[in-house]
């Protein structure tokens, strides 16, 4: 949906990450030759006094032979204007099929059973833009190049991708969950390990099969490299206090350790032990298996939305194939992007309990105060539409693979002085909420 309304100037920090570029493959001589002249000695900065610590040639060459695994041989490479590459890589050779679990999996090339639903609001389900820019919502979109058929659009990783990271293993992944004492009903989101969050939430535990909504898309500003502000979609099943837990997970996402900026993103997750060992984003690991060559996921999304203007967003439905028993991901006008195989999962290989919508920012009390970092659009629920962000239409799945409006939902937030969330009901956007805050401010210390 894009609305006609004055534009009003909004002051935001950006993220800038100054980086010297590092060749995605390199022969290993040439790497540990390049590595003798880093080691004790180079620092990687960045414009948020963020460092990255001595480099050694055994930890670059770790580091090599990870980019070796998860960047697969392209097809054909595009250059995206914002920096990335992409790699257009034969769907039979994507990194999923590298999963122990999925060494006998054959891609699905049935098409899957969309969930029955009623008769399509105007402009639901597809990219809100009524400019003409359908296709064009990726950045890497814009020099008119698409990958092949047959083949996956992958951004491809780099070595200080890597570096950013507060590991190796930590690449790619979010950080395990720190247990709390909550209601026995609460949803999945404790503020132990510095994760605070605005959600909506289905109050009772019940069969759930998939979930939609369209999210509203803006490029919230991170005060701290490793931090991120995210808004999502979380379809869970296992126990939210134990190491069970499963998720699937899709939406936007900032996160310049992630990918060195302050674009927001495209993104998934999966985990099916509460984050500890198993999953990670978007295809940095084996599990997601992709289908369509036209949507990369990782890749920035534009145009976003500004204060007082032009409103952007995005849908996303997540559900179970009642066919083959896959989590699917479409996106917009039912454009399917690729599926979770059902093999992944303990919990969800049957379905999910709890659906959750909302934003996500990490607040690491970098100088000793509430961070900064923003989630949704930096302002309060109460702002409203054009400056409040957004999720509407909020729909589940239930069990005859129908979607229907969500009527009975739970908000939460931890700390409302910093970020919160209200939500109604109306005939156009049926159960939607506003969420989101600036973070730190006089009243959020």
């Amino acid at each position: 949906m894009r609305e006609n309304m004055a534009f009003a100037n909004s002051t935001k920090r950006r993220v800038s990450c100054s980086l010297i570029p590092l060749p995605f493959s390199l022969p290993l001589p040439l790497l540990l030759f390049l590595a003798s002249l880093f080691v004790d000695k180079f620092m990687y900065a960045s414009a948020l006094n963020y460092t990255y610590k001595q480099v050694s040639s055994l930890r670059l060459e770790r580091i090599q032979r990870h980019l070796d695994k998860i960047n697969k041989p392209p097809v054909l490479t595009i250059e995206s204007p914002d920096g990335d590459i992409i790699d257009c890589v034969h769907k039979r050779k994507q990194p999923a099929l590298d999963h122990p679990l999925l060494k006998n999996h054959k891609i699905q090339k049935v098409p899957p059973e969309f969930p029955k639903t009623k008769v399509l609001r105007k402009n639901e389900g597809r990219y809100s833009n009524d400019e003409g820019v359908e296709g064009s919502w990726q950045m890497w979109h814009r020099n008119g190049t698409r990958c092949p058929k047959g083949t996956v659009p992958i951004r491809r990783s780099t070595v200080h991708d890597v570096l950013r990271a507060k590991s190796l293993f930590d690449f790619g992944r979010k950080r395990p969950i720190v247990s709390l004492a909550r209601r026995s009903d609460a949803p999945d989101v404790v503020s132990g390990n510095g994760h605070e969050h605005a959600i909506a939430y289905t109050k009772t535990s019940q069969e759930v099969y998939g979930a939609k909504a369209t999210i509203n898309v803006w490029d919230p500003s991170i005060q701290v490299v490793s931090e991120f502000s995210l808004s999502q979609i979380w379809i869970l099943s296992g126990s939210f206090d134990g190491t069970d837990l499963n998720s699937i997970e899709a939406g936007w996402q900032v996160s310049p350790e992630l990918y060195g900026d302050s674009r927001p993103r495209l993104f998934t997750y999966w985990t099916t032990d509460s984050y500890q060992a198993t999953g990670c984003y978007n295809l940095l690991c084996s599990g997601f298996v992709q289908t369509n060559n036209r949507i990369a996921i990782g890749a920035a999304i534009s145009p976003v939305s500004t204060y007082n203007g032009n409103q952007y967003d995005i849908t996303i439905l997540v559900w179970k194939d009642p066919k083959l028993g896959n989590w699917w991901m479409g996106f917009g006008d039912n454009t399917l992007v690729g599926y979770w195989p059902a093999e992944l999962f303990t919990h969800l290989a049957d379905h999910a309990t709890m659906v959750e919508w909302g934003g996500e920012v990490v607040n690491s009390r970098a100088n000793g105060k509430h961070t900064s970092t923003q989630m949704g659009s930096g302002h309060f629920a109460e702002d409203g539409f054009g400056k409040a962000s957004y999720f509407r239409n909020l729909e589940i799945v239930d069990t005859d693979n129908s979607l229907s409006s969500i009527h009975d939902i739970s908000t939460l937030a931890e700390n409302t002085n910093c970020y919160n969330i209200q939500s109604s009901y109306n005939n156009e956007w049926g159960t939607y909420f506003y969420y989101g805050g600036p973070g730190n401010n006089p009243r959020c210390q």
